[in-house]
């Protein structure tokens, strides 16, 4: 794993964390922030495949 695949799972999961919390405390605002860290972390996330992938790492 290289470091863009690793920053971007964590800030998948922590966009998930925070999606689920704005759910519990009804707040739409922290929802939309949790799903939008969420896109942001898959995207880095297959950057960090593209870089395995030119680099023969995979």
């Amino acid at each position: 794993m290289n470091e863009d695949q690793i920053k971007g799972k964590a800030k998948d999961i922590g966009g998930k964390v925070q999606q689920k919390i704005g759910e519990a405390v009804g707040s739409r605002q922290q929802q939309s922030e949790g799903l939008s860290n969420q896109a942001e972390g898959k995207v880095q996330e297959k950057k960090g495949d593209l870089k395995d992938i030119v680099k023969g790492n995979r």
